[in-house]
């Protein structure tokens, strides 16, 4: 795993499954690029005013611009202030003398709002008593597009910016056909001005002293320049206000209540980031896919692990939204199980780096039956994606078993690092209770050839824990000839046991095999995994008071829990609100 340094910027972001914006600079509020997935590409297709956007270096994709009775006031000058309402729509407010001007960013979402575009709107307050005349105008440049997956390419074509007849700025490259194109617009009648590939959209709105006035300006993406055209005119139809109104909605629908408010601010940002950064819809499909994240700063890109987008970011969609939870596991099942657990993959189920993980495979069965729990939705094994990948997992498991012991061996562990020992605790305990599934799955002649789960988790105690030592732990990994590792895998943790049913919370064993994990902070998934340990509470705690990426996972932090690189972990921003949800709701820890 590469990884990446976190942006110098401290970014405001949001977006939706379309459109990601995750570069909304905190001090003036210009938008330095946006991201689409693009299913032909297997990549993420960026467009951004510079090819330094991520730290903030070059002209903007869009920048707002103020001028007050003929006078332009920078906003970075004036007093900025930042919130976030409902976690997830970046809103600004800035004082220039006495015009407060106020913002809002955000990507339509919900029902009747699942548009490919996004709009900002700028509100003027005039808290004076002369009328004031305010021209909010929003300029911008395509400086630079790129297609990533993990590293960034810069596209080969020159960028194209032209205005259109219905007052639209357009933005694209010039080779035919092309992969995205973006559209500009207002919500009202604008003056538009392009030079080369810089423009501007200009709205005057004259504001009488004590009144309020609105101007909105929207961005939308298409495969091509005629869709990006006409996902404008569906957003100026449904007017921002009513998007706006949905959304805000729509998002408290997702959001997760535990009776705390800061432990129920750690969740619902994690869980909205996972549930938008985690999961999108490709431009050109139109078409659901996991990925690792899709912020421009974490080393995974847009790639993807079965381990990853089945146990860390599904559990958060499964709490938020179930219906989209059943939609992305059919998807994982239809494009991923052909091969259960094999390595990495492109978003669309290509072979990326191959590397056989057993908790690959273990997680199908288990993530289908975590659904089934969770929503009470049995049919789904009706459905014959879902009936595939159980049977190829039920196989896969088969073929990994050692000839002498029911125990199951792995090539690297669920990070992709390899496997110290061929057969580790972490992955013969996720087998132990995907077979458990398998065998109440699968049809009765099938069922009677799977193993018994009772007998994997019996050689569990009976080969990883040192003999004779009643005061003993349990070994992180085996070879079955007398050679051990004690070195617990962040990524695949003894602290996870009880949540595969391998051994109980309370039991000495698993208590004693956690005592002696090191207590290091560096790696937030292994602090994430302690929630399930006994010490929930001083975790959980730590958890709230963590700094983060902002509020959302990284996938290295320091003692305090601050990011020190790859940041915006969408994956893992959904494991982490999932296990604190069932740190509270199943465990009953109060924090």
């Amino acid at each position: 795993m590469t990884y990446l340094a976190l942006p110098s910027v401290p970014w405001q972001l949001t977006g939706n499954h379309w459109l990601a914006i995750p570069c909304i600079h905190p001090a003036d509020g210009a938008i330095h690029a946006v991201s689409m997935l693009h299913r032909g590409a297997r990549a993420a297709v960026e467009f951004a005013g510079d090819a330094g956007f991520v730290d903030g270096a070059g002209a903007a994709l869009l920048r707002p611009v103020v001028e007050i009775d003929g006078v332009v006031h920078a906003l970075a000058r004036g007093t900025m202030v930042w919130e976030r309402v409902a976690q997830w729509l970046p809103t600004f407010t800035c004082t220039l003398g006495d015009i407060v001007v106020r913002g809002t960013v955000f990507a339509p979402h919900g029902r009747d709002a699942d548009v490919a575009g996004a709009v900002y709107a700028v509100g003027v307050e005039n808290r004076g008593t002369v009328s004031r005349r305010v021209v909010v105008r929003m300029e911008g440049s395509l400086g630079h597009r790129q297609l990533r997956v993990r590293t960034a390419r810069p596209a080969e074509d020159s960028p194209r910016v032209a205005r259109t007849a219905n007052d639209l700025v357009l933005l694209e490259g010039s080779a035919q056909p092309g992969l995205v194109a973006l559209a500009v617009g207002a919500d009202g009648a604008a003056d538009v001005d392009v030079q080369g590939t810089s423009f501007s959209l200009t709205r005057a709105l004259d504001v009488a002293g004590g009144e309020n006035a609105q101007a909105a300006f929207y961005l939308a993406a298409g495969p091509e320049r005629d869709g990006a055209e006409a996902t404008v005119a569906v957003l100026r139809r449904r007017g921002w206000r009513a998007l706006l109104a949905g959304t805000r909605d729509a998002l408290q629908q997702l959001e997760q209540s535990t009776g705390s408010d800061a432990i129920d601010r750690l969740i619902n940002r994690n869980l909205l980031f996972a549930y938008f950064y985690g999961v999108a819809r490709a431009i050109d499909d139109a078409h659901y896919y996991l990925v690792r994240t899709r912020a421009p700063w974490h080393g995974a890109g847009v790639t993807v692990r079965d381990w990853d987008a089945l146990m860390w970011t599904l559990p958060a969609v499964q709490l938020a939204d179930a219906g989209l939870a059943r939609e992305l596991l059919l998807r994982m099942c239809e494009l991923h199980a052909y091969a259960p657990g094999q390595g990495v993959h492109y978003f669309d189920g290509t072979m990326f780096e191959s590397g056989f993980a057993l908790e690959g495979v273990a997680a199908y069965p288990i993530a289908v039956d975590r659904y089934i729990r969770d929503t009470g939705d049995g049919a789904i094994v009706d459905e014959p994606a879902i009936g595939d990948a159980l049977y190829l997992a039920s196989e896969d498991i088969k073929d990994r078993r050692d000839s002498r012991v029911p125990l199951y061996s792995t090539d690297v562990t669920p990070s992709g690092a390899p496997a110290a020992q061929p057969f580790t605790l972490h992955a013969n305990a996720a087998v132990a209770h995907a077979l458990d599934v398998l065998r109440r799955t699968l049809d009765e002649q099938t069922s009677r050839e799977i193993e018994d789960p009772a007998a994997v988790r019996a050689a569990l105690r009976r080969h990883f824990a040192p003999d004779r030592d009643l005061k003993g732990r349990l070994y992180a990994a085996i070879d079955l000839a007398g050679q051990m590792s004690l070195d617990d895998e962040p990524s695949a943790s003894a602290f996870w046991l009880p949540m595969y049913e391998a051994l109980d919370r309370q039991d000495s064993l698993f208590r004693r095999t956690v005592k002696v994990i090191p207590p290091a902070h560096e790696s937030l998934v292994r602090q994430i995994a302690r929630l399930v340990g006994p010490d929930t509470r001083v975790v959980l705690e730590w958890l709230r008071r963590a700094p983060l990426h902002d509020g959302v996972a990284a996938e290295l932090v320091d003692d305090q829990g601050l990011a020190r690189a790859n940041g915006g972990d969408a994956a893992l921003s959904g494991l982490l609100a999932a296990t604190a949800w069932y740190a509270v709701h199943a465990l009953g820890v109060k924090v």
